[in-house]
C-alpha cells in the first residue's frame, strides 16, 4: 500500500480534475489524502476524499476581483511560450509579476504546515497541481516521488524551458530567475536546494490528447479525462430526448466567484439565438440565474446541473474556456464555442481545438451576437464540427484510464 498526497490550489475546478485519479488510487487500496488551504475543505470532502487543511486561506480572489482586466494582461497569457512568440524581456516580466503576485500568494500560506504534515505522514508519492509548488517542497521534505497533474496544456513547463534557454543567452550579470529564487528560499529552510526536477516533477500526468497538447516538461503519463463536476443529478427533463438541437450555455463558476463577473453577457447570447430552431439550456450558478430577466421562448435557465449529465444530450456548447468545461465537452464529443480571455493556456487550447475542427475560439472582446449565431448555426447545420468533435472524443477515450495510471505511480514510487 502506498500513501499518496494530492496537493491542489484552493479552486473547485482543480479539485474536480484531481478527484478521479484520487478515487482510482483509493479503489486500488492506497491511502489517499488531499491537501489545500482550509477554504477547499468542503469541496474535497464532498468529492468523497480525505482533506488535509493546511496553513491559512489566501486573499488572491480579492485581487482578481479588483483587477478583472488582468486575465487579458500580456503577462497572464501563458499560451505564448515559444521563442517565436516571446522574448527575454517579456518572459522576465511575466515571472517577476507572477511569482510574487500569484504563485507565492497561492502557496506561501500553506508551505510550512504542509511540509510538517509531509514529514509526519511520509507519503510515497505527491501528486500536485502544476501551480501548487508547495507540493514540490512537501515531496522533497518527505523523500517522495513527485508528479504534476495538469489542468491545462503544459504551458508552465514549456515557458520555463524557453525562459531558461533565453536566460542562458543573457550576460551573466543580467540573469535572474524569480521562480528559482522563491522556491530556493523555501528549499533552504529545509536543507536542500531548488532544481528543475522540483519545478517540473519526475513525471507529468496530462489529460489532453496529443492533437491538442504541448510536449510536457517531464516524462508524460497520459490519462483519460473522467468528467466530474461536483454534485450531479440526472433530472427528469434530461431523460427525455430533446425535440430540437440542444445548445448548452455555461460560463463556469470561476469568473463569477473569483473575478466578480462574467466576461460575456448571458442575456445577449440568449437573444442572439432566440429566433433559431434550437433549445438553449443556460447552466448557471444561482447568482447568474437571478440576474436574468425574461428568457426567450427557446431558452431554459437551470442551476444545480452537472455538465457531464447535460452534455450527452447537446449538439454544441458555449463556454468560457475553463478546463473543466472544455474537457467535459471533449469527453462527450460536443463541438465547442469558446468565448474566452487570454489567461493561462486558454488561447493555445482554443486555437488547438479550432485547428482540429472541433470548435472555435473567440476572444471575449470580439464577441458579437452575429458571430455567436453564425458559429452555432454551422455547428448544428453542418456535420464537420460534430465529426471532428467525435474524432477528438475517440482520441481521448483511447488514453489510459486513471486505474492504469495508478500502476505507473506504483512503479515510480518503487524507484524513489
Amino acid at each position: 500500500m502506498m500513501r499518496v498526497l494530492f496537493v491542489t490550489l484552493s479552486e473547485k475546478s482543480h479539485v474536480y480534475l484531481m478527484a478521479p485519479l484520487a478515487w482510482a488510487l483509493t479503489a486500488a487500496g492506497h491511502d489517499v489524502r488531499m491537501a489545500s488551504q482550509p477554504m477547499a475543505t468542503d469541496t474535497i470532502t464532498r468529492a468523497g476524499l480525505t482533506a488535509v487543511p493546511v496553513g491559512s486561506d489566501h486573499g488572491i480572489h480579492q485581487d482578481m476581483t479588483a483587477f478583472r482586466e488582468s486575465q487579458d494582461y500580456r503577462t497572464a497569457n501563458w499560451s505564448r511560450c515559444e521563442r517565436p512568440d516571446v522574448d527575454w524581456a517579456e518572459l522576465k516580466e511575466r515571472y517577476e509579476l507572477s511569482v510574487p503576485y500569484a504563485f507565492a500568494v497561492y502557496n506561501d500560506s500553506m508551505i510550512e504546515d504542509l511540509a510538517a504534515f509531509a514529514q509526519d505522514w511520509r507519503p510515497d508519492v505527491v501528486v500536485r497541481d502544476p501551480l501548487a509548488y508547495a507540493g514540490a517542497v512537501a515531496a522533497r521534505v518527505a523523500g517522495a516521488a513527485h508528479v504534476r497533474l495538469m489542468w491545462c496544456a503544459d504551458v508552465w513547463g514549456r515557458t520555463r524551458q524557453t525562459y531558461l534557454e533565453l536566460m542562458n543567452e543573457q550576460p551573466e550579470a543580467e540573469r535572474t530567475d524569480p521562480l528559482a529564487q522563491w522556491l530556493g528560499s523555501w528549499s533552504k529552510t529545509y536543507g536542500f536546494s531548488c532544481d528543475e526536477e522540483m519545478v517540473q516533477g519526475q513525471a507529468t500526468i496530462s489529460t489532453l490528447p496529443a492533437s491538442l497538447a504541448l510536449p510536457t516538461a517531464s516524462p508524460e503519463l497520459p490519462m483519460r479525462h473522467i468528467p466530474y463536476n461536483g454534485r450531479a443529478v440526472v433530472w427528469d427533463w434530461l431523460r427525455e430526448p430533446p425535440k430540437r438541437p440542444r445548445i448548452c450555455l455555461s460560463l463556469g463558476a470561476s469568473n463569477t466567484e473569483d473575478y466578480g463577473g462574467d466576461y460575456v453577457s448571458v442575456p445577449e447570447i440568449l437573444d442572439a439565438l432566440a429566433e433559431d430552431d434550437v433549445e438553449v439550456v443556460a447552466a448557471l450558478l444561482p447568482v447568474q440565474r437571478e440576474a436574468l430577466g425574461t428568457l426567450p421562448a427557446n431558452a431554459r435557465a437551470v442551476d444545480s446541473v452537472a455538465l457531464h449529465t447535460l452534455l450527452p444530450t447537446c449538439s454544441a456548447i458555449i463556454h468560457h474556456g475553463g478546463y473543466g468545461s472544455f474537457a467535459t465537452a471533449m469527453a462527450h464529443g460536443v463541438p465547442q464555442l469558446m468565448l474566452s480571455t487570454m489567461v493561462s493556456d486558454h488561447e493555445l487550447r482554443g486555437r488547438a481545438l479550432q485547428r482540429v475542427g472541433a470548435g472555435v475560439y473567440v476572444h471575449h472582446g470580439d464577441v458579437t451576437a452575429e458571430k455567436v449565431r453564425d458559429h452555432l448555426r454551422r455547428f448544428v447545420g453542418e456535420p464537420g464540427h460534430a465529426d471532428a468533435a467525435r474524432r477528438l472524443r475517440e482520441e481521448a477515450e483511447a488514453m489510459p484510464s486513471p486505474r492504469e495510471v495508478v500502476t505507473s505511480l506504483e512503479r515510480l514510487a518503487k524507484l524513489s
